[in-house]
């Protein structure tokens, strides 16, 4: 429900041996840099303003990760499936490029 037909149409014939997690980001900054130009987004503060709604999807995204990571171990028996407090890395290393990313 969050995409168009056309837009998902367009995702699935875009070939990429990567993950395409990313598209949709290239997708929303291209179309709010043309909405800007076009005189959709009135000015260069609201256009921030938007991007800075992007940034806080993102932190929450990646605090949301961090606790829905956790890894615990059945087999341990922990009484009241308390978190694991180990580091998720991969985690990490996705919200280090999508912040850099945002920052770019």
């Amino acid at each position: 429900g969050f995409l168009t037909r056309e837009e998902r149409r367009r995702l699935e014939a875009l070939r990429s041996p990567y993950n395409k997690f990313w598209v949709p980001c290239v997708w929303f900054g291209a179309l709010a840099g043309r909405a800007r130009q076009e005189g959709r987004i009135g000015d260069d503060c609201a256009l921030k303003l938007l991007m800075e709604v992007v940034t806080i999807a993102v932190y929450t995204f990646f605090l949301t990760c961090l606790v829905g990571r956790q890894f615990l171990d059945p087999s341990q028996g922990y009484p009241g499936h308390e978190l694991d407090l180990g580091v998720p890395v991969f985690t990490l290393l996705q919200f280090f490029f999508y912040v850099g990313w945002l920052k770019v």
